[in-house]
């Protein structure tokens, strides 16, 4: 995603808010503030051409530093290329991105009613973990929420980083038995 691209990515934003099934927010952000609410890595647009087809992105859940890892997740199709794909080409390169800048859970808190949305994030691995009802009000009717995660393989207590702890204390282990035979 370049600089180039904020006014397409704000438009597609304003089309997802247009349906009433995307997000709570009503108004589209200046592209300062979406910028710097999403992180700098892990975002994407889908070109056709030379036309912003579709986006993802990753915000960041918590300033907390336990939860550095853990990442809301935001993809938005034009409405004019939905259903042609593009949502599963942005999630092919937005999981192996997100985990090659250490961000071992991928969340998201969708509409009900957004089955194409869910049905997207199942396909690459989220699974459902809750729901909220009536967790906020949006244009006067108060709305549920599903509650999806997709756990790293690569990343964190399941993955990479457990294997290198695992690793150091085989290694430690090791070394603490040889260091008595090298006096």
């Amino acid at each position: 995603m370049l600089p180039e691209h904020a006014g397409a990515v704000l438009q597609i934003y304003k089309e997802g808010l247009e349906t009433g099934e995307a997000t709570f927010n009503t108004e589209v952000p200046t592209w300062e503030q979406w910028d710097s609410s999403h992180h700098q890595h892990s975002r994407f647009v889908a070109l056709a051409g030379n036309i912003v087809a579709g986006w993802v992105a990753l915000s960041p859940v918590s300033a907390r530093y336990c939860y550095r890892g853990v990442a809301e997740f935001s993809i938005y199709i034009a409405a004019a290329y939905r259903g042609m794909g593009i949502g599963d080409q942005l999630m092919q390169k937005v999981i192996p991105e997100s985990e090659a800048n250490g961000i071992w859970t991928l969340h998201s808190s969708t509409f009900p009613e957004n089955r194409a949305s869910i049905k997207l994030q199942k396909k690459h691995g989220f699974r459902e973990i809750g729901y909220r009802e009536k967790i906020a009000e949006l244009n006067g009717v108060w709305r549920n929420t599903v509650l999806l995660e997709r756990r790293s393989m690569a990343v964190g207590a399941t993955g990479v980083e457990s294997n290198k702890n695992m690793i150091r204390k085989i290694i430690k282990a090791t070394i603490t038995a040889i260091l008595p035979f090298s006096r």
